[in-house]
C-alpha cells in the first residue's frame, strides 16, 4: 500500500510520467497489447478440431527384468562407492550422503539400464531399499496396451488412431 502511494505521489510531482510512462519504466505491456499477442499466438478452433481426438500415447516405460546376479552386483557397487566405511551387513549401509547416493544410483542405472524415478528417490535410505527396488520387474507396456490386448466385452473396444 505504501509503495503504491509513493508511486502515485511521484507521478503527481512529475507530470510527464503517466500510465504509459510507468509501463515503459517497469517493462510491462498494456492490456490491449497483451490481448493482441495472445490472439496472434492462438490456434484457430477449426485447426484444433481437425486433430484426432484419441491418439496413442508414447511408451512411458521400458521393461526391466532383474538379472540373476543382482545381489552380488549391487554389493560390489556398494563396496566400491562407499569404500572401507561399509558395515558388515552391506544392506544396512545408509545412503544419507547425497553425493554417494547419487554415485551409487547412477552406476546402477548405467549398468542395469533401469533408473530409480525421482518420485521414489526419497525411499532409498539404505542399500537394502535399492536392492528391493531393483528386484521388482517392470512390464514394458502401458495399461492401455494391456487393455487393448486383453479379451474385452463385446460393447467395449479400444481403437488407436494414428
Amino acid at each position: 500500500m505504501a509503495a503504491l502511494r509513493a508511486l502515485r505521489a511521484a507521478v503527481r510531482q512529475r507530470p510527464g510520467l503517466g500510465p504509459a510512462g510507468l509501463r515503459a519504466l517497469w517493462g510491462g505491456r498494456s492490456r490491449k497489447e497483451e490481448r493482441a499477442v495472445e490472439a496472434a499466438g492462438a490456434v484457430p478452433e477449426q485447426e484444433e478440431r481437425s486433430e484426432p481426438s484419441l491418439m496413442q500415447p508414447p511408451p512411458r516405460r521400458r521393461s526391466y527384468v532383474p538379472p540373476e546376479d543382482l545381489q552380488s552386483c549391487l554389493e560390489s557397487h556398494v563396496r566400491e562407492v562407499f569404500g572401507p566405511s561399509v558395515p558388515q551387513d552391506w544392506q544396512q549401509a545408509p545412503l544419507q550422503e547425497k553425493r554417494l547416493k547419487h554415485r551409487l544410483l547412477a552406476r546402477l542405472a548405467a549398468e542395469l539400464g533401469h533408473a530409480v524415478p525421482n518420485s521414489q528417490l526419497h525411499r532409498m535410505r539404505r542399500a537394502g531399499d535399492v536392492l528391493g527396488f531393483y528386484r521388482s520387474p517392470v512390464s514394458g507396456g502401458s495399461k492401455m496396451d494391456e487393455l487393448a490386448a486383453a479379451e474385452l466385452p463385446p460393447n467395449l473396444k479400444i481403437v488407436w488412431q494414428q
